[in-house]
């Protein structure tokens, strides 16, 4: 287990006095778990917490070389992309795909450091109907370009036939169910956070919480392999394993890429892939996927008619 900080500890890693602390804890989410009484706070957690919540980052001087034939995305995991990716890789020879699994928050960074050419991101606004802009704003001088990837249902997956009874978000802190979480950096578990909040279900209540898989299919395989009962994933691993869903919302997964880098070869080439046929077949072999504009570019609020709420 990685090494637990107490509240003095936590204080003075932030360099605020312990009063601050426990506000931190209660409006700005930050990683707890109460244990006979007392508020201990995984190192790790905090780290990213603190990651999360940075705002501004230093230019980087150690930009994307020009286009070769290697095109890099970086973010939020989903299935459909994994297989979009592989439709690239196996279309064209001149031309190779790699992914890094870093979360939304995660490819946000790299996006603004020059690390990847394209940034897949699902960062709910505080408005909640939009995604992604207010995000993109206070990490770029130069808003990026937003093109739509897919919609896809976001929610809760739970073993085959429901045994346990799951029925609402305040159901994963009842005694004897156990969850599997998704990492801070990810749009997933940002939104598992909000839900709770506003079921006014503390985290440290639920059993599992501090237990964090890399991807939604290590969600959904967690629960079939019974060391969870439920985790926050989206419904197209539900589908493919054969568990249960219970729905929070519809939410628009993009792509973010810098004006620089938008017309660049590889770029242009993923982009065309989603009006492919071939892309919107693999996308109806899942339940839970909207790919109607995919493909897309978006700009801010011009979407909050139409239907990307849930």
């Amino acid at each position: 287990m990685k090494r637990l900080l107490t509240t003095k500890e936590v204080a003075q890693f932030l360099d605020v006095n312990e009063k601050m602390v426990y506000a931190l804890v209660a409006d700005k989410g930050l990683p707890a778990s109460k244990i006979t009484g007392k508020w201990l706070f995984p190192t790790h957690l905090v780290q990213q917490w603190v990651e999360t919540h940075t705002l501004n980052y230093p230019e980087n001087g150690h930009l994307l070389p020009p286009y070769h034939g290697l095109l890099i995305l970086a973010g939020s995991n989903d299935p459909l992309l994994e297989r979009t990716i592989g439709l690239f890789n196996d279309q064209d020879g001149d031309q190779v795909a790699v992914f890094g699994n870093l979360g939304s928050m995660g490819g946000l960074r790299a996006l603004r450091q020059g690390r990847c050419h394209m940034a897949a991101c699902h960062l709910l606004q505080d408005n909640e109907r939009e995604y992604n802009f207010d995000y993109a704003t206070r990490e770029f001088e130069q808003m990026p370009v937003v093109v739509n990837f897919c919609r896809r249902e976001q929610g809760i997956v739970l073993a085959p036939g429901n045994p346990k009874g799951i029925r609402s978000i305040k159901d994963l802190a009842r005694k004897g169910i156990r969850i599997v979480n998704r990492s801070l950096s990810t749009g997933t578990r940002l939104l598992l956070d909000r839900e709770l909040k506003k079921a006014g279900v503390k985290p440290e209540k639920l059993a599992g919480y501090d237990h964090e898989v890399p991807r939604h299919l290590d969600v959904g395989l967690e629960v079939l392999s019974g060391r969870a009962h439920a985790g926050p994933a989206i419904r197209p691993v539900a589908s493919l394993l054969g568990l249960e869903f219970l729905p929070i919302r519809w939410e628009r997964y993009d792509f973010l890429i810098s004006k620089e880098r938008f017309f660049d070869q590889g770029v242009q080439a993923f982009l065309a892939l989603l009006h492919e046929k071939d892309f919107r077949t693999m996308a109806e072999s899942y339940r839970g996927y909207d790919v109607g504009n995919s493909g897309r570019m978006l700009f801010p609020y011009q979407n909050a008619a139409d239907g990307d709420t849930d």
